[in-house]
C-alpha cells in the first residue's frame, strides 16, 4: 500500500500560526481527503493527526471513507488503529453506512477488522434488514454471535 512521504511535511509548524478559521479549513481538507479516498491522509495521521478525529457531525475519517466506498483507505485506517465502531452524532456506525450505500468491498474490510454488527442505531444488522440486504443477515448474525 502506498504511504505518501511528503504530504504532511511541516503541517505542525504551520498549524501553530493559523487562525481558527484556517485550522477549520485545514481540518475540512482532511475530511475531504477521507471522502475522496485520498491515501495522502495517512501521512497526516502518521505525523500526529488524531486517527479518530470527527467533524461537526461526528463523522470520522473511517466513516467518511466507508460511506463513500473507499475500501483501500478503510483498510489502511483500520490497520493504523482507527476505531471501526466509532458512531457518528446520529448513532450510526461505519458498517451500517457501508450497508446503506451497498459498498460490499467496504463491508468485507470492516468485518475483517472486527466491526460490531450490533453497534449503533440502527445497527448494521438492522440496516441490512431494513434496506433489503437479506444476503448479509446470516453473516452479520454470525459475526455478532447470534
Amino acid at each position: 500500500m502506498r504511504r505518501p512521504s511528503n504530504a504532511s511535511r511541516n503541517w505542525r509548524d504551520k498549524l501553530e500560526t493559523m487562525s481558527e478559521t484556517q485550522v477549520q479549513e485545514f481540518a475540512g481538507r482532511l475530511f475531504d481527503m477521507a471522502r475522496e479516498g485520498n491515501l495522502d491522509l495517512l501521512a497526516y495521521i502518521d505525523h500526529g493527526v488524531n486517527i479518530d478525529l470527527v467533524n461537526h457531525e461526528g463523522q470520522s475519517f473511517i466513516m467518511l471513507a466507508a460511506y463513500h466506498g473507499h475500501a483501500e483507505l478503510v483498510t489502511a485506517l483500520a490497520r493504523a488503529g482507527a476505531d471501526v465502531n466509532l458512531l457518528n452524532d446520529r448513532g450510526q456506525s461505519p458498517l451500517a453506512g457501508a450497508i446503506f450505500k451497498k459498498e460490499d468491498a467496504v463491508i468485507d474490510v470492516l468485518l475483517a477488522a472486527h466491526a460490531d454488527p450490533t453497534a449503533g442505531q440502527p445497527s448494521a444488522l438492522d440496516s441490512a434488514r431494513l434496506f433489503g440486504r437479506e444476503d448479509l443477515v446470516p453473516r452479520l448474525e454470525s459475526e455478532a454471535g447470534e
